[in-house]
């Protein structure tokens, strides 16, 4: 049941970095998150119903709070026009327990393949942390490039791998997964940060962090 939530997590999280690249209106994003966010506390909450108190039922749900209660977060924050610092020093404790989930995975779960992209969702949500409670505002478009680069290969895709029984968790895999997702977030520094920004250049006058 997870899994049909985490494919949706790939949408709402390619839409969210379009916002940042402000490419989607934070106003109509907001309503993506909205539906998103419910997704991903009410499947949470059935699995927590159906586990009875099993362990392992039990800390699969926890973490699919901390991606349900952002996008309600974001989807809130936009329709309201609130400020956006909340969601920043929410974004950081979702990096941190995301650090602790990908640990689990590794050790407690043995599936290296999303200890991986725990560890990817620690980074990006560390990004979102920098940028909208410390306002590190020329990381802006890099942050944008990494949600859009890293939504389909650490949510749609291995979702869909899993509805269909074709996920395989092992450490070869799990090797294979990170060097895709670090390519990738290569890529994303590229394409966020313009060569004129780039400390060896002159700073063009006409570039600037973007804002939403």
């Amino acid at each position: 049941m997870g899994n049909v939530g985490l494919l949706y997590v790939g949408a709402v999280l390619l839409v969210n970095g379009l916002m940042l690249l402000s490419v989607v209106p934070a106003r109509s994003a907001a309503v993506l998150n909205l539906f998103v966010g419910a997704l991903q506390c009410v499947i949470p909450t059935a699995l927590l119903i159906q586990a009875q108190g099993d362990t392992a039922d039990v800390l699969a749900a926890s973490g699919l709070y901390l991606f349900g209660f952002t996008y309600l977060y974001v989807g809130i924050v936009n329709l309201a026009g609130l400020e956006p610092q909340g969601i920043g020093w929410f974004s950081g404790f979702v990096a941190v327990a995301a650090l602790v989930y990908s640990a689990v995975s590794f050790t407690v779960v043995g599936d290296p393949v999303f200890g991986v992209i725990w560890l990817s969702w620690a980074f990006l949500w560390a990004l979102f942390f920098l940028v909208l409670a410390l306002g590190f505002d020329g990381l802006t478009r890099f942050t944008g490039w990494v949600a859009i680069l890293l939504s389909q290969p650490t949510c749609t895709v291995p979702a869909f791998l899993a509805l269909t029984g074709s996920l395989h968790t092992t450490a070869f895999a799990a090797a294979g997964w990170g060097s895709v997702l670090a390519v990738l977030v290569g890529i994303a520094a590229v394409l966020g940060f313009p060569a004129s920004s780039r400390p060896d250049e002159k700073p063009s006058p006409q570039y600037g962090p973007v804002h939403n």
